[in-house]
């Protein structure tokens, strides 16, 4: 009975103890795969550089200042033309294309053939033209010398009458042949000398650059169909759209800065020129109108979408050197140095990585604003920042 307990008491001690040891072999492992990932991302723990390696890559420290730049309205929008510098090429009468003189792309100027088209009715324009101006000539014979008997008093008034009624009558339907044959592009004069013509040119009514053509040779177009446009880029202008909280702060002759959002965030200047009086649709927004300068230097296009800062006066806002801010996945950083972490000794900095939000950019200085409060007289670094992002890309990339 004795020796049972004893064997029952050996057993469980035994199974305590191997219990034990597997929860401290389990510790063990999971210590040693966890402590690998603690070191793998050194942003969170900072880069170290002595003062001696910070001044082999030109890496100095400041603070944030105050410093006087212009407040802005951020507002986005795209580049448009006025309506009178964007034509659409229209015929009068309808007819068969024979002929289309340019290409898109192609330089034009006001006046232009752009192509030639084949109406038949046209001839029969042209001898009612004749027709009448032979009238015409007779009518106004006969209204001359009725006028000279009324003069010498030995004609009637009425014949008189009748001979100036003629005469208007007539000469107002020469005067609306001429106005439409001037208006297909056929030169009246040019008829009288009995030059009859089957074709019309279509002519350019602004000086641009040709746009879509829309028709081809052999075509046939209906009167009023647009075959082509011609757009003058010469007075490009932006359309902004600015919304009600920030439109007391806009004026005309503000300064602003346009970002091309899709050519490389390039960035071009202007100024306000006008501002709409009623808002677009149910967006709460106002149509405000910015002239470009040196547009025509620009080879800028229509329909370009922007991202616009219009300056609204200066103000003292913080602010840091261009190169103090990095960008890393959608994001803006700066560096600052913890002086927690700073040996005196050997002269060790210590950096940390803080996002912050850039606002109006002007004469290589920024608008920098911590998303996390920083402690006063904070260093951080005003050169150099883009080494420092690259170090600590590399390093979590080697870890």
């Amino acid at each position: 009975m004795h020796t049972f307990k004893f064997k029952y008491i050996a057993l469980s001690t035994l199974l305590s103890l191997g219990l034990m040891l597997g929860c401290s072999g389990d510790k063990s492992s999971e210590t040693k795969t966890e402590s690998p990932t603690e070191e793998a991302n050194p942003a969170e723990g900072g880069l170290e550089l002595t003062t001696a390696q910070m001044k082999t890559v030109g890496i100095e420290i400041g603070s944030i200042e105050d410093r006087n730049l212009d407040a802005v309205v951020k507002a986005n929008g795209q580049l448009e033309v006025p309506p009178q510098n964007k034509a659409d090429v229209s015929i009068l009468s309808g007819g068969i294309i024979t002929r289309i003189n340019v290409l898109e792309g192609q330089q034009v100027r006001k006046g232009q053939v752009l192509a030639t088209i084949n109406n038949q009715d046209l001839i029969k324009i042209q001898q009612d033209y004749l027709s009448s101006k032979n009238s015409f000539t007779y009518v106004q014979a006969e209204y001359e010398r009725q006028k000279q008997l009324k003069d010498a008093g030995a004609g009637t008034g009425k014949s008189f009458q009748s001979a100036e009624a003629t005469y208007n009558a007539e000469k107002s339907k020469l005067m609306a042949y001429e106005s439409q044959l001037s208006q297909l592009g056929v030169s009246p004069s040019s008829i009288a000398k009995g030059k009859i013509i089957s074709q019309f040119p279509v002519i350019s009514p602004i000086n641009g650059t040709v746009g879509q053509i829309t028709a081809n040779t052999g075509a046939f177009v209906q009167p009023g169909t647009s075959i082509m446009e011609v757009v003058d880029n010469s007075k490009i202008h932006c359309d902004l759209t600015v919304f009600e909280k920030d439109l007391m702060a806009v004026k005309i002759g503000q300064k602003v800065s346009f970002q091309l959002t899709n050519q490389g965030n390039q960035v071009i200047t202007g100024k306000i020129n006008g501002i709409n009086k009623s808002f677009q649709n149910e967006t709460k927004g106002v149509i405000v109108h910015a002239v470009i300068d040196n547009a025509t230097k620009k080879n800028l296009i229509p329909g370009m979408y922007v991202t616009a800062l219009i300056s609204t006066g200066s103000q003292m806002t913080p602010s840091l050197p261009v190169e103090a801010i990095v960008r890393s996945g959608g994001k803006q950083y700066i560096f600052i140095v913890s002086d927690d972490n700073k040996d005196s000794k050997t002269g060790t900095f210590r950096f940390v990585k803080a996002e912050v939000k850039a606002g109006v950019l002007e004469l290589g200085y920024i608008q920098v604003t911590p998303l996390e409060e920083l402690p006063k007289n904070t260093k951080v670094v005003t050169k150099g920042a883009f080494y420092l992002e690259s170090k600590g890309a590399g390093g979590a990339e080697e870890e």
